[in-house]
């Protein structure tokens, strides 16, 4: 037998955050404003965190990279094609200035981050501090 809880205000609280949305401002997308994030994959290994950033078309030069107050930040700028006169195009990528920012964690040793582009992806490493081990003390008889 399976209990069921019933909730008698759920229908209400449902139909309250439908006639909130609906009178809303409308909300913009990063890509209806003109911003765009790029995406982020984030892996820890053992001595070090890895952040790998899809950055394709964008100048490494163009990517700027800051740790402050344990919070690292990646921004950059992807510029537009030149276009043609009379040429007609369709654009689907968005270009323009970027910035993602992370918090990192006590573990990360900030003053040795190294970040390469290889292939449109930026690879930004931060290895960790070392920690000190507890150390195990023998009691010696007298």
């Amino acid at each position: 037998m399976t209990v069921v809880r019933y909730e008698p205000w759920t229908l209400v609280n449902r139909l309250q955050k439908d006639i909130d949305r609906l009178f809303a401002a409308p909300q913009t997308t990063a890509a209806d404003s003109g911003a765009w994030l790029p995406p982020v994959d984030i892996h820890e290994e053992a001595n070090q965190f890895v952040l790998n950033v899809d950055l394709p078309g964008v100048d490494p030069k163009a990517v700027e990279i800051t740790s402050d107050h344990g919070v690292l930040t990646i921004r950059g700028r992807r510029e537009e094609l030149r276009r043609e006169a009379g040429e007609t195009r369709r654009i689907e990528r968005i270009n323009g200035e970027f910035q993602r920012r992370f918090s990192l964690p006590e573990s990360a040793d900030v003053q040795n981050i190294k970040a390469k582009a290889v292939n449109g992806v930026l690879e930004v490493s931060i290895p960790k501090l070392a920690q000190v081990q507890p150390h195990r003390i023998t009691v010696e008889a007298a």
